[in-house]
């Protein structure tokens, strides 16, 4: 069976695409979430990021740090996320190093799931292109992706800016991407969608 992906940078509506997909019965896997899910809940997961950020990664209310594992009590583990993003934060090595714990077990998940569709802001970077047939890209004009982000997130303009810059260029995404889907607030999605469904009809739903 075929899969798809939805891909777009910050501040494109790429997920408000993603919830017009799910009104018409079409169930798309949310790679940012399942991370903070596994992050949170998968043992495995947590064993990693503790051997590579340290003891105080997660905590655990009965026995402060150092545990990736349940405590006594059955507490589960909650992650730090202070020391997860200094750690993050203090090298390009570091968030590398974290990617490639993360991806991978995001990866299995979406494969585990039975999902055909997923969503992911960082599709080629993380290298989940792979795992999908056809990849649909949400573009915005920057300057609508900027207010849509001050808005948002209550950021400055220098910020939000900032965030852009930290992703791919659209115009690169978009070129290798199978499919546009223009979100400036004016073009109809709902055509657009039609339009992608009906091109790949041997795409399942």
């Amino acid at each position: 069976m075929k899969k798809t992906a939805i891909t777009g940078g910050i501040g494109s509506g790429k997920s408000y695409v993603a919830r017009l997909l799910k009104r018409r019965g079409i169930d798309v896997y949310d790679c940012d979430a399942a991370a903070k899910r596994l992050m949170r809940h998968d043992s495995e997961l947590r064993r990693q990021l503790t051997a590579l950020i340290g003891p105080d990664c997660y905590l655990v209310p009965e026995s402060g740090p150092n545990c990736y594992l349940a405590s006594e009590s059955g507490q589960q583990p909650t992650l730090n996320k202070a020391a997860v993003a200094q750690f993050l934060l203090a090298s390009e090595e570091n968030a590398h190093a974290i990617d490639a714990i993360v991806h991978p077990a995001v990866f299995r998940d979406f494969e585990e799931s039975g999902l055909l569709w997923l969503e992911s802001a960082i599709l080629y970077e993380s290298g989940a292109n792979r795992l999908v047939d056809r990849v649909i890209v949400v573009t915005a004009p920057e300057e609508v992706r900027v207010q849509r982000i001050m808005a948002r997130d209550g950021l400055s303009r220098e910020r939000a800016f900032e965030w852009l810059g930290r992703q791919w260029p659209q115009d690169e995404v978009r070129r290798r991407a199978d499919f546009e889907i223009v979100n400036d607030g004016i073009a109809d999605l709902d055509s657009q969608i039609d339009a992608f469904l009906s091109r790949y009809n041997d795409i399942t739903l």
